[in-house]
């Protein structure tokens, strides 16, 4: 088991965050690291946030490397829009004729592009590109 050394104030950080950071992942990783503060094992630092130990160790990693700060850092991206990718192709065929319903403009979206999407995701589009059904 690594032996690592934490300040009383990243303790108290360790705390706050793993109960009170936005994202879920933060707050795992915080409280995997508060418990590894406190002195547990690894393996019960596991089985408690729910993590394996390949997990635990880049989690480790990542605070020798960086601190609490570094913990907080997501460096996930997401998936690109392929939505907004096309919008200059989606955009002008919508104004031309505007769909009536979500489920219209979903049906002529995947015929115009071959995007198959959903209909929050079609609402969404629309609510960004200021389209709207006509009602």
């Amino acid at each position: 088991m690594r032996q690592i050394q934490f300040t009383e104030e990243e303790i108290a950080q360790l705390r706050y965050e793993s109960v009170y950071h936005k994202h879920a992942i933060v707050r795992r990783r915080m409280q995997a690291l508060r418990l590894k503060a406190q002195g547990e094992p690894h393996k019960k630092i596991g089985e408690t946030v729910g993590i394996s130990q390949t997990t635990l160790r880049k989690y480790l990693d990542t605070f020798l490397a960086g601190r609490v700060e570094a913990l907080k850092q997501l460096h996930y991206t997401g998936k690109p829009n392929r939505l907004m990718d096309k919008q200059a192709e989606i955009i002008p065929m919508l104004e031309a004729n505007p769909p009536a319903t979500y489920k219209e403009a979903q049906v002529r979206i995947k015929t115009q592009t071959g995007l198959q999407r959903s209909l929050p995701q079609i609402r969404a589009f629309l609510k960004k590109t200021n389209l709207s059904v006509v009602k």
